[in-house]
């Protein structure tokens, strides 16, 4: 019987590792989805209801949050391919970079917050 799940490349290779890390594996997922969704309704809402912050500040902040938001999808298909092609194969798991993008992101929103208030 041929294996049916996708993407077929990754279960083709390697061994099924435990269903406790692949199922671990998932939920970090879907908390990174969660964490998408989350980022994009923060810069959506700021914008919308229009707080008293300076006008380009508070622009730039929802931006970076929406756009922070959008690559978190992104993060979380490649940390869950590479931490289950890692597992399959048995090595070390392996780390990520844009994690760290969407952190400084989310910094630099916060900043143009503060930067909105006090210049408001």
């Amino acid at each position: 019987m041929t294996d049916q799940r996708f993407p077929k490349n990754l279960f083709r290779a390697g061994e099924d590792p435990d269903p406790r890390f692949t199922l671990a594996n998932e939920r970090t997922f879907l908390a990174w989805i969660r964490t998408a969704l989350a980022l994009i309704a923060g810069g959506v809402a700021l914008e919308v209801f229009g707080l008293s912050l300076h006008p380009g500040f508070r622009l730039t902040a929802s931006f970076l949050l929406i756009g922070a938001g959008v690559l978190a999808p992104v993060q979380a298909w490649f940390g869950w391919l590479s931490t289950e092609r890692s597992l399959r194969h048995q090595r070390s798991l392996p780390s990520s970079i844009s994690g760290l993008v969407i952190a400084v992101l989310v910094c630099a929103a916060g900043i143009c917050v503060i930067l909105g208030i006090v210049l408001a």
